[in-house]
């Protein structure tokens, strides 16, 4: 489907059932609405192998209904000159260099990234992936080990979040095109880093879309055949749901998945909105799941060590359920129950309003007893737009650097980074970014320098989540214990761990509140030396932090907790310790 490039030529193949003639005018035919004709399969495909037509070279489908004549862009284009303009034949051949190595579930840990805000200066274009591949040494020192971009497709203009697709088979030519795209990812994966992306099929436009009414027809005043044609249509962002019981609308975007996660070599997929696909006005929507369930099989099928994310945010554990038992079969999805209690614990300005349950809801959640069905973060960039902005920034609206907002937005990365689930940071969240996103402010580089600790302080929380040292292995296992919860002095204990002994037994002690504790007792999981591996409250991380020492420790034969064993630690105000056994 498409336009397909050989040696000589090019093979055009479109599905326009209610077409009575399609043609193909192009630059390689002087745009003559007449000259190459489609010839009809009988099944509502069309098609026509033209010599002379070469990549590069742009063309558009000349489609007649009747009295209409549409000049229509493909609805596969894979490169366009810009949402309004023509489809140009693109050859998906790529000289790749580097081999893509997918980390497991348990060590990965996520980058949200949006091109066009990643690497670029107020004013002018937006940024491009060339300039993004130019700050990837930068998330290669921090340690994440995949990136997950904001959705790649063509969009109306150049400035957008991305989840306005005109064209979901398209790469967006502002950010450079679908060889640009190759580029990152190959550039990532020299980089030990794979790439996501955000796919949007709950609907799509709704402008610059030439797959409204693609061959003239609809019923009513709705979209067509690639739409629903009554009120299912309808959606938050315009009637544009497509027909997702129509066998070629579910073959379109079965293969616009596996387009990303093959040719462009994708490691996986975040889909956006299943709440939306699942359901429609009229309620549940079988088309929608069955959808879902077809193409998370076929994934399985064919690359099944590729991460399948969903965005539902209704902590429904049906949608990462296995399709054999009824399931939409993701591998994880969004976790609201993680983000959610746990921006206020950052936000309340008082500590007597912070609720430690709200904690221990957000360490031990899972979705069916497996805690990496779930991504978990504490911003995103629905997190920190529509309303909401970036965590310092909430924490303290007139002075997102000062001490609080630093020392209270830390402890929501100390929490997402040894909690179960696969961590997720949104970009400049380690650079203490402020104010709330937008397509059109890049993100502030010069914050790598003024706040050189704070990041210093997310390299290293992500360095133990990844077992970078070989003492913090539990950091990677799905166990977490929250034996101590003190709800007067705001101080949470948690052992984590994989299998348990040396180099894997992590205890987090977090104290989320203004006092500090000398000599905090806390039950051990198991006697013999305990080492402090990590303390927030170093000055390393923040001159004015208050450089709280706590030495190691051999545990006490003293039962405390429920635990066998015990020890004395000395926690800074708003800080955490994470104490290893060596």
């Amino acid at each position: 489907m498409g336009s397909t490039p050989y040696s000589g030529g090019t093979t055009f193949r479109v599905w326009a059932p209610n077409a009575q003639r399609v043609h193909v005018a192009g630059s390689f035919n002087g745009w003559n609405g007449n000259a190459a004709e489609l010839v009809s399969e009988g099944n509502g495909h069309w098609s026509l192998d033209l010599r002379n037509a070469v990549p590069g070279q742009e063309y558009k489908y000349v489609i007649r209904n009747g009295t209409q004549t549409l000049w229509q862009n493909d609805p596969r284009a894979k490169w366009l000159t810009n949402s309004v303009g023509n489809t140009k034949i693109h050859n998906p051949a790529f000289n790749w260099q580097n081999n893509i190595t997918m980390p497991g579930w348990s060590d990965m840990v996520i980058y949200q990234m949006h091109i066009g805000t990643f690497n670029d200066v107020p004013g002018g274009r937006p940024g491009t992936f060339d300039s993004a591949i130019s700050r990837l040494d930068s998330l290669q020192d921090l340690g994440v080990n995949a990136i997950k971009i904001l959705p790649p497709h063509e969009f109306p203009g150049d400035f957008s979040w991305g989840y306005n697709p005109s064209y979901p088979f398209s790469v967006e030519e502002a950010y450079g095109g679908p060889d640009a795209l190759k580029r990152f990812v190959d550039a990532a994966a020299a980089r030990g880093m794979v790439v996501l992306i955000d796919l949007v099929h709950n609907h799509w436009g709704p402008s610059d879309m030439n797959l409204w009414r693609f061959d003239g027809w609809s019923q009513g005043n709705w979209g067509g055949i690639y739409f629903y044609n009554d009120t299912r249509a309808i959606t938050a962002w315009g009637d544009t749901r497509p027909d997702y019981g129509r066998p070629q609308v579910r073959q379109y975007i079965r293969d616009n998945v596996l387009q990303w996660l093959e040719e462009f070599r994708i490691s996986g997929v975040r889909w956006d909105s299943v709440l939306s696909t699942r359901t429609t006005n009229w309620g549940d929507n079988g088309d929608g799941w069955s959808l879902m369930q077809w193409i998370n099989n076929e994934v399985n099928a064919r690359q099944p060590w590729k991460l399948m994310v969903a965005e539902d945010l209704q902590n429904n554990p049906w949608v990462t359920k296995t399709t054999g038992a009824g399931g939409a079969g993701f591998d994880a999805q969004w976790s609201p129950g993680f983000v959610h209690p746990l921006r206020p614990l950052m936000t309340t300005p008082s500590d007597s309003g912070r609720n430690m349950n709200d904690l221990v809801g957000a360490l031990t959640g899972n979705y069916n007893g497996n805690p990496f069905e779930r991504v978990i973060y504490t911003e995103s960039h629905d997190e920190v737009a529509n309303g909401r902005s970036r965590v310092p920034q909430e924490i303290d609206p007139g002075n997102p650097g000062s001490y609080w907002a630093r020392k209270r937005s830390t402890l929501g990365a100390v929490t997402t980074l040894t909690a179960p689930g696969i961590p997720m940071l949104f970009q400049g969240q380690e650079l203490l970014e402020d104010e709330y996103f937008r397509d059109t402010d890049p993100i502030d580089w010069n914050k790598a320098n003024t706040y050189a600790g704070i990041r210093l302080m997310y390299k290293d929380l992500v360095r133990m989540r990844r077992n970078v040292g070989g003492n913090t292995a539990g950091l990677g296992g799905p166990h977490v214990n929250v034996f101590h919860v003190n709800h007067g002095a705001k101080v949470v204990a948690y052992h984590r761990w994989k299998n348990g002994g040396i180099g894997d037994d992590v205890i987090v002690i977090m104290n989320w509140s203004n006092t500090p504790f000398n000599q905090y007792q806390i039950g051990l999981p198991h006697g013999g030396n305990w080492k402090v591996a990590f303390n927030s409250d170093w000055n390393g991380y923040s001159s004015d932090f208050g450089n709280t020492f706590s030495p190691d420790i051999v545990a006490s034969t003293s039962p405390r907790d429920g635990l066998a064993y015990s020890g004395g630690f000395n926690l800074g105000p708003y800080s955490a310790l994470v104490i290893v056994r060596p």
